[in-house]
């Protein structure tokens, strides 16, 4: 209910009514290699489904920079996740590049994003984008989701390769975009 109540205060901010499913988590980072993994960065993770999830999976020693805005969410993250490895942030996903300068990461293996950049300003899903893409290894890989097919141009434009994928059991259902340079 806290989820649908966020939403109805600020919809330019929290693109979802609920939080996402199990199944879309599995569309997000199923196919990653836990195992190679020094730092993932998480944009936008809500009420940290996904991140509880990703957490489970990382090495003793891999940290993960998350990236929250929304002032309830973020005091959620940091009353239920209480793991070393996680730095919750109340900032924007602009900062990526200060806050992986500060915790000695020169790049992100991964970027997993739940940002609605259908609804961001311009400028704002570029800086996002723009920062993602200079701070993604070379081999790494962003994984963002969209109730839509409106980011697919525009991701084409920031990464070589481009994969689609589908989650219908999710409320609404999502397209998982798998992006690296």
């Amino acid at each position: 209910m806290s989820f649908l109540s966020e939403f109805f205060k600020n919809k330019s901010e929290i693109g979802a009514v609920a939080p996402s499913s199990k199944f879309l988590g599995k569309k997000m980072y199923g196919g990653i290699d836990f195992s190679e993994v020094k730092c993932i960065v998480e944009f936008g993770p809500g009420t940290g489904v996904f991140t509880k999830e990703i957490l489970k999976r990382m090495n003793p020693d891999a940290c993960m920079i998350i990236f929250e805005t929304n002032p309830s969410f973020y005091q959620k993250l940091k009353e239920e996740i209480k793991d070393d490895r996680a730095v919750i942030l109340n900032e924007s996903a602009e900062k990526i590049g200060e806050y992986l300068a500060i915790e000695n990461q020169e790049k992100a293996d991964y970027i997993i994003s739940s940002l609605p950049l259908t609804v961001f300003p311009k400028e704002l899903k570029e800086n996002i984008l723009k920062g993602a893409v200079d701070h993604l290894s070379e081999k790494g890989q962003y994984i963002q989701f969209q109730y839509s097919l409106n980011a697919h141009k525009l991701l084409k434009e920031k990464f070589n390769t481009v994969k689609l994928a589908f989650s219908l059991i999710n409320m609404p259902p999502a397209f998982v975009y798998k992006c690296s340079l």
